[in-house]
């Protein structure tokens, strides 16, 4: 199915009005509507909505220098994960020049009860949150209100002085950090925050925060993060690479920096301006029907999760405490949301005539950050993103610029300030049986499709 933007088409199945926006959310943005009387009503109310409010508009592939035959091909190889059981459903969005070109769902969003993925459809996309909290340290930045350069125990105290774990034949030793963690420490994933599972593996697992899942927690992430940093940490600050919670104490700095929740801060300065509407940390029970369901891969086919657990099933999304807001991982979106923040980042900062950031702040998220080390061949860390910076290092098709990441429910998205193209996939799996390809079949074949 491929939704035009600002335009009504005939084949568009409507749910039941409850999934849709209700008066509470910043702009109507859908409605329930029977084909026949609907058209003008539609474009009325697509007027009305403010500009920085509106969706993408659609172009020809050939309008912007792609080929809709080259893009088309997408359509058979991402059907075939669904007919082969790899995925339940998915949703992909390709912009180029800021217009859409691509924009399709496949497969179901509910297997069990027929109820087929749709463009504007939600999901869990989180650890795609990261990105989004790191700039909104940015903002902070550019307002005057902290240096990333500076100390998280400037305005978190109990990061002032924390302590590492190092290994040894007995099991590890505690010991005081070389210095004290920055705030780009943590935006890099170099400030030895991870899960415990390296070293301290006993003390993370006491504390209950063994995994980046925090949906089903009672205290607020300021709580959370005080314990954190009561723990013994895997590096040293700066010493390497430690994927973890990181964002998640950047997520508690914004709030005391701000003095507001993180959702309110988040929603005021890129949500509500970039036009973000289903762009949530926990799901409007309004919309509880459009949120895709997670199923697991096995070499039977597909099997629906649990809605018991944590990450490792449904989740708790819609009926959970909605008590922490998850900095590194905690938010639910859509293609075409999430689509709005990453060509807001290729614009240099602004969309839609909305700045958010400056240019030159763009510039600092999308440079190398990390010096010699590598996340990989040809590829670097950026603020919140990682960077293609040698392409025949990289090995497959991209641009040296492009920055990405996904998320643990096998979402991906990659964005190329060269060739002015933003691709969001969304997906829901966890744990994939072996074979899944999708990730870097999307790549060859987005950016095969460019001929001009």
């Amino acid at each position: 199915m491929v939704i035009e933007p600002a335009s009504y088409s005939p084949n568009i199945k409507y749910r039941a009005p409850s999934a849709y926006h209700s008066g509470s959310d910043p702009f109507i943005m859908r409605l329930f509507l029977r084909p026949a009387a609907s058209l003008l009503l539609v474009h009325l109310l697509f007027l009305s909505v403010p500009a920085h409010a509106r969706q993408f508009q659609a172009a020809s592939p050939e309008s912007v220098g792609m080929s809709s035959e080259r893009l088309s091909r997408l359509d058979d190889v991402m059907q075939r994960y669904v007919d082969e059981q790899f995925l339940a459903g998915s949703v992909t969005l390709v912009l180029k020049n800021g217009k859409i070109v691509y924009h399709k769902a496949m497969g179901m969003r509910d297997v069990e009860i027929g109820d087929p993925m749709e463009v504007d459809d939600l999901f869990r996309i989180a650890s795609q949150t990261k990105a989004i909290v790191t700039l909104a340290v940015l903002i902070l930045q550019e307002q005057g209100k902290l240096s990333i350069r500076e100390p998280v125990g400037t305005y978190l105290p109990e990061w002032q002085h924390t302590t590492v774990a190092v290994a040894n034949e007995d099991g590890y030793d505690v010991v005081p950090a070389d210095r004290a963690i920055t705030i780009r420490d943590l935006m890099t994933h170099r400030a030895g925050v991870g899960w415990g599972s390296q070293v301290a593996r006993a003390e993370w697992e006491a504390a209950d925060l063994m995994y980046w899942y925090l949906a089903d927690r009672e205290e607020g992430i300021q709580e959370i993060v005080r314990t954190i940093a009561s723990l013994p940490m895997d590096a040293q600050p700066g010493e390497r690479y430690v994927y973890g919670l990181g964002i998640d104490v950047l997520g508690a700095l914004i709030e005391v920096v701000s003095g507001q929740p993180l959702d309110e801060f988040l929603d005021e300065h890129l949500f509500i301006p970039l036009g973000m509407v289903d762009t949530h940390f926990f799901v409007p029970p309004e919309k509880s029907d459009r949120l895709a369901v997670v199923y697991g891969g096995t070499e039977q086919g597909l099997v629906r999760l649990s809605t018991e657990g944590h990450y490792e099933g449904q989740g708790h999304y819609v009926d959970g405490p909605r008590a922490t807001f998850g900095g590194g991982a905690g938010l639910v979106s859509t293609a075409h949301d999430y689509a709005r923040f990453l060509q807001m980042v290729v614009n240099g900062g602004e969309l839609d005539g909305k700045r958010i950031l400056s240019p030159t702040t763009v510039d600092l998220v999308l440079s190398n950050h990390i010096g010699e080390s590598n996340l990989g061949a040809g590829r670097k860390m950026g603020l919140g993103f990682e960077l293609i910076t040698d392409l025949g290092a990289y090995g497959l098709p991209g641009a040296e610029g492009q920055f990405s990441w996904g998320g643990a429910y096998h979402t991906t998205y990659f964005a190329s300030p060269r060739d002015n193209m933003v691709v969001v996939y969304l997906t829901q799996i966890m744990n994939a049986k072996p074979g899944l390809t999708d990730h870097n079949r999307l790549r060859a074949l987005t950016y095969q499709a460019i001929v001009n």
